[in-house]
């Protein structure tokens, strides 16, 4: 098993990993790097260590990546689920929420961004970034206005990444969208007859669409547009399924089905998910898939065992570029395995367990 003394040791160990999964697909070593950093962090994490005791799961008893204890993600509402030391605690995401009290806190520090970067820009740049130079639309803040969130961060290194682009970022420090903003940046991506790739949360294109109707509106964008979108609603715009979103997003702004690009993520992570790449074909249902250096379980709320292919179960997900939190979180979200990916169905809310302890936090 690896054995790490420092988090630098361990950043460098898995920026390493990332980068040989990106040059040669099928890298081995996960297993073996997953319970190096499981050991480590249960050195480092006291909170963590309690909860793999209160499992009788430690470094001496594991020998399998699919047997390291999935923490609640609910869990980073309650305690400082990190390596850090408070004094190097240079940055924190936190998840959306009507107060600071029931939001996570996903703690960072130079080290660990260093690792969140290399993730999400190596997938995202294989999912998302087609060939031709495309204008973006962020209908996201910048930085300096929501500095807390994850998926900020992530467009703002995205931004940074494609800096030679021209670019907009089409909404205030309350996520409100200006959508005078970005219809000038859309018509003017029309005129000049350069693809514009639009990447928002859910519920910023739904603003987005209504204003488009409100004005009667309609583009037709350059060819090779594309579109990412995440998220859900929580509560700030009227919902919508997906497929009337993505034929929404079709019908007013020009962009073909196969351009538009899903992304799963969350601020507890420090990679993302995709359900497919630019113009391949993404037969339906459409399946997300994270990167080699993260790995998907769907399992089940009554056993905690992997599930049947095809049967529905929640979503855990053990993720190396979390080096300086915990590896392995219990989403609350509800998927079923298919093939290589899995296909998300949604939230679920879940009932006190039978007779398993992972949502009981009263022990950590």
């Amino acid at each position: 098993m690896t054995s790490f003394t420092s988090l630098a040791e361990a950043r460098d160990a898995v920026c390493t990993f990332i980068r040989r999964c990106t040059d040669e697909p099928g890298t081995g070593g996960f297993d073996e790097l997953a319970l190096g950093l499981f050991a480590f962090q249960f050195e480092q994490n006291t909170p963590f260590a309690n909860f793999c005791c209160s499992e009788n799961r430690t470094p001496e008893t594991l020998t399998n990546w699919r047997n390291i204890p999935s923490v609640p993600t609910r869990a980073f509402k309650l305690l400082e689920l990190t390596v850090l030391p408070e004094t190097d605690r240079e940055t924190v995401f936190r998840s959306s929420g009507t107060t600071r009290a029931d939001r996570s806190r996903h703690f960072h520090d130079r080290n660990t961004l260093n690792v969140y970067h290399a993730s999400l820009w190596s997938w995202f740049s294989e999912h998302v970034i087609g060939n031709s130079p495309n204008r973006l639309l962020f209908l996201i803040p910048e930085l300096g206005q929501a500095p807390e969130s994850s998926l900020v961060h992530m467009m703002d290194t995205v931004a940074k990444r494609l800096a030679k682009r021209d670019r907009c970022f089409a909404a205030d420090s309350q996520w409100r969208l200006d959508g005078q903003a970005a219809v000038d940046f859309l018509h003017d991506c029309t005129t000049q007859n350069e693809p514009v790739t639009i990447l928002g949360t859910t519920f910023s294109f739904v603003h987005l669409l209504d204003h488009l109707d409100d004005g009667a509106m309609v583009f037709e964008l350059p060819s090779g547009s594309a579109a990412m979108e995440t998220g859900g609603y929580k509560g700030r715009s009227r919902e919508v399924t997906k497929a009337e979103l993505h034929r929404a997003i079709t019908d007013r702004l020009g962009i073909a089905g196969g351009r538009i690009i899903c992304e799963y993520g969350m601020c507890e992570l420090s990679s993302q998910a995709y359900d497919g790449k630019l113009d391949q074909a993404n037969a339906a249902p459409r399946l997300f898939r994270f990167p080699p250096w993260a790995r998907a379980r769907i399992v089940s709320p009554e056993t905690m065992q992997e599930v049947a292919p095809g049967q529905a179960g929640l979503l855990q997900v053990v993720d190396l570029a979390n080096v300086g939190s915990v590896l392995s979180l219990q989403t609350e979200d509800l998927a079923k395995r298919r093939n290589d990916g899995f296909e998300l169905l949604g939230r679920v809310e879940l009932a006190e367990s039978r007779g398993c302890s992972l949502m009981n936090l009263d022990h950590v």
